[in-house]
């Protein structure tokens, strides 16, 4: 893919677009780089005291047994950096000790308190955002240290890393407020769901005590039981509300892994979504001056960056044959040991135009038909002819919109 980015930034120059557009053009293109090529694990610090949750909420965002669960002790030692991954990818975890616990977790601990640990791990690697866990039973609760020391750590991020970053407040654990008889999602009792937004009231309210800028709070369950590694009993909720919330604060380059590896659907797909709006953006503002085909490496070339980055958020190995397989579906012979650069220039053979122009609008019609046609082919895992008629529908109902 990288090699891709460098043909089209090449051909950018040689496009007949106005110097303000060439900018706006290699600003977006930059941006979308950011996503695909840059692309780097998610860093996330998750700080919370003794039995909030934290290794659970990890395990229910990969919806496997990544973290090992603490039920009668702490688990967590040394505040350090953990790599969580599958085989799609990982995400990078500060899971920390629990603020304020009086007993030593279960791992080894090198410094003498959680801050400390903390401070350390920090100043090896920045977070993207830290999320801050309090059980639902407990929001009211001997907060004051957890806050001041969460306040602390912005501070610390703040000053090595001249960093403001974003905090998401986390309650955990709602599937445990009363009734107990609502015990499963949605948690559609008017009590529970009462007690549920109380919880969030008062935990928005006590961090912003301590923090000015506007904080999120998000009510979660992510209870899950495993059996040999085995997904047996699943009370999770929120989860999915969660990872979107994250793709919103994370860093570009850390949004695409984190989708991929969560396999939430829905998550997935308004990433790719909005990757897509962005490569319409580019190819309008290119297609606005109508220009031959035979010029159109930019456009095609970027119609492939997208095929690909959504074919990576789907959690696919991004290959030319991947690549190839998907043109094909699209009605599009080519052969699997060309370029990606090169199968760019035969897509553009069925993008439809008037004579040997495209305009701005035919364009963007083309760029989005087959965003829809990859979306149904590499996220919703439909068959090649299911994506073929995918195209073909948008394509025709872009069309009958410009007409």
């Amino acid at each position: 893919m990288k090699d891709l980015f460098d043909f089209i930034v090449k051909n950018i120059n040689k496009t007949k677009v106005s110097n303000k557009n060439k900018r706006l053009i290699l600003e977006e293109v930059g941006k979308l780089r950011s996503f695909i090529v840059d692309a780097r694990p998610a860093r996330i610090a998750i700080v919370g005291r003794r039995g909030a949750g934290k290794s659970s909420l990890i395990n229910a965002m990969f919806g496997e047994e990544r973290a090992e669960v603490g039920h009668t002790k702490s688990q967590t030692g040394m505040g350090k950096w953990y790599a969580f991954e599958n085989e799609l990818g990982s995400i990078d975890i500060l899971d920390t000790r629990g603020l304020g616990e009086f007993e030593r977790p279960e791992e080894a601990v090198q410094t003498a308190t959680p801050l400390e640990e903390i401070k350390k791990a920090v100043q090896e690697k920045c977070p993207d955002v830290v999320l801050f866990l309090s059980k639902a039973k407990e929001v009211d609760a001997r907060l004051e240290e957890d806050l001041q020391q969460l306040k602390q750590l912005r501070d610390i991020i703040k000053e090595y890393h001249h960093y403001d970053i974003p905090v998401v407040g986390i309650v955990t654990q709602v599937d445990e407020l009363a009734p107990l008889s609502n015990i499963d999602p949605p948690f559609d009792h008017p009590e529970k769901q009462a007690n549920i937004n109380e919880t969030v009231t008062i935990l928005s309210k006590r961090i912003s005590e301590f923090i000015e800028k506007p904080v999120k709070v998000i009510p979660v369950a992510a209870y899950m039981e495993f059996e040999n590694g085995k997904l047996v009993y699943d009370r999770r909720w929120n989860i999915d509300l969660l990872v979107d919330f994250l793709l919103t604060e994370l860093p570009q380059e850390a949004q695409v892994i984190l989708a991929k590896l969560t396999k939430i659907n829905s998550v997935q797909k308004k990433l790719a979504r909005k990757i897509a709006r962005s490569v319409m953006g580019i190819t309008g503002l290119i297609g606005a001056s109508p220009i031959p085909i035979a010029d159109m490496p930019v456009i095609t070339g970027l119609q492939i960056s997208l095929v690909g980055s959504i074919a990576i958020i789907g959690g696919q190995k991004l290959t030319r044959k991947s690549i190839v397989q998907f043109a094909a579906a699209m009605g599009l012979n080519v052969g699997a040991g060309l370029a990606l650069r090169e199968i760019a220039r035969q897509l553009a053979k069925i993008i439809p135009g008037a004579g040997n122009l495209v305009s701005g609008a035919v364009a963007t019609a083309g760029t989005y038909a087959i965003s829809e046609a990859a979306i149904t082919y590499y996220i919703d895992r439909k068959s090649e002819e299911e994506a073929k008629q995918i195209f073909e529908k948008e394509l025709k109902k872009q069309r009958i919109k410009s007409n």
